[in-house]
Order: structure tokens, then C-alpha cells, then sequence
């Protein structure tokens, strides 16, 4: 594949296959270096499917990917260290305190002592958590363990980090908090690649894509895809798409 120095994530006809049926069916897109890019569709869609690829936790029945500068085939660890990911399902430990989740990940992605310190405590500091540093995850609102659980996809300051479906169940105002951290996170350069089904968080992107039984149906700026669309929001563009 041809690369291109502004694009961060280059797919190219990707198909995943699980026995005869198909989750991803030619799949074709680029990230931009820097944006949020947004990967819509309902549950089911093959959205989860793609992620797992893009991360390196998932082969490609075909096509061609390529991460951060690294082929998906043959260079998936080297995509893994370049990369953060936070997944659909809650991802600490909830045996463990906040503060014990940040530094076990922290060793997890080979960060010294004294960095992980010393980002811990801003950390702590920028989520208004050192009240709770202490306290075991499983004790704390579903919405602080998404805020917790972001953070730590980001500690090693990686050039994507992929957030899949990151504001599903929580409530209104935290998912204004958590779009807040996305814009701060896209900010300081790093792309930031959401899957959501919510299809107002769509507006928050730069870009969105929109599967549907496993293809994307469209691709381009909120605005323009409301155009295309002849549609006054994305709800209606998706309703759209899916009929």
C-alpha cells in the first residue's frame, strides 16, 4: 500500500470473515493524523471486529492495514506499543486501588518508576481523584472508572488510542466530561479513534464513518454527510443509511 505521511490508520479493501459470515466486507478508509475520527453504527454492525484488527488483537481475513507506520500482518506488536485502547468492556482491575491500577498499567507499557510517579500524580491531580487514590475500582460510579480507565489508555502517550463505544451507560453530564477529555487528548496530537452508537456524539468528530451490516455506507464530515443525506441531524442520516 501506498502510504501516506498525513494518514496515522490506512485500510484498504479489509474483509474479516467467521466461518461464512462476514463482519467486515471491504472495508476502505483513512485516519488523519491528529483527528477524532468517529466509527458509527448499531450494535452488531462489525464495528467491535474492525477495532480488534486496528489494535493488533485481531488478523484480517484480507485486505491491507496499516498503523501507525505498521503493517497489521506482520508488525502487530510494534502497532501495540504505538497504540492505546480502551475497551467495550471495563478494562481495570477492580480488586485494585485507582492509584494501583494506574502503575500496574504503567509497568505494563514499560514506563520507568519515576515517570509513572510523577505522571500519576498529575494524573491524579488533573481528575480531581486524589481523594480516592486509595479506593478499590469496584467501589467507584461506573463514570470515574470510564474517566480512570481513558487515562490509562493514554499514560504512555501514544500516537492513536482507540476508544470503543467508551460512554456507553453513563449519563448525560459525564458524557460531556468524557467528550471534554477526548478534545484535550486530540489537542496534544494524539488521533483519536471512537467507536460509538450514539449517534449525536457523531457531531463531535472531525470525520465519521458509518457501517451498516458490516460496510461502511458513509464517510465524510458530519456536515457534509447531513447534505448528502438532505438531513437536519445524524440520526437522521444513519436512519437513512440503515433503511
Amino acid at each position: 500500500m501506498q502510504k501516506n505521511t498525513d494518514n496515522i490508520i490506512e485500510v484498504k479493501n479489509l474483509v474479516k470473515k467467521f466461518g461464512s459470515f462476514v463482519a467486515n466486507d471491504n472495508l476502505t478508509f483513512n485516519v488523519k493524523r491528529g483527528e477524532i475520527f468517529g466509527f458509527l453504527g448499531a450494535n452488531g454492525a462489525g464495528k467491535t471486529t474492525a477495532i480488534k484488527i486496528l489494535s493488533g488483537l485481531s488478523f484480517p481475513t484480507s485486505g491491507e492495514v496499516n498503523v501507525a507506520g505498521f503493517d497489521v500482518y506482520r508488525e502487530r506488536e510494534k502497532v501495540k506499543k504505538n497504540i492505546g485502547y480502551m475497551s467495550q468492556k471495563f478494562s481495570l482491575y477492580e480488586d485494585l486501588t485507582v492509584r494501583e491500577n494506574i502503575r500496574f498499567y504503567g509497568g505494563i507499557y514499560g514506563l520507568s518508576s519515576k515517570f509513572i510517579k510523577e505522571k500519576t500524580e498529575s494524573l491524579l491531580d488533573r481528575l480531581k481523584m486524589n481523594d480516592i487514590q486509595d479506593s478499590l475500582i469496584k467501589s467507584l460510579p461506573l463514570g470515574w472508572k470510564q474517566k480512570i480507565a481513558f487515562s490509562v489508555a493514554i499514560f504512555h502517550d501514544p500516537k492513536i488510542v482507540f476508544l470503543d463505544e467508551p460512554t456507553g451507560g453513563v449519563d448525560p453530564i459525564t458524557r460531556r466530561d468524557f467528550w471534554e477529555m477526548i478534545y484535550e487528548t486530540s489537542d496534544s496530537g494524539i488521533t483519536v479513534f471512537v467507536t460509538t452508537h450514539y449517534m449525536d456524539e457523531a457531531e463531535y468528530c472531525d470525520r465519521v464513518s458509518i457501517m451498516d451490516q458490516g460496510r461502511i455506507e458513509g464517510l465524510d464530515t458530519p456536515g457534509a454527510l447531513k447534505k448528502q443525506f438532505d438531513a437536519n441531524n445524524m440520526d437522521e442520516v444513519f436512519i437513512k443509511i440503515a433503511r
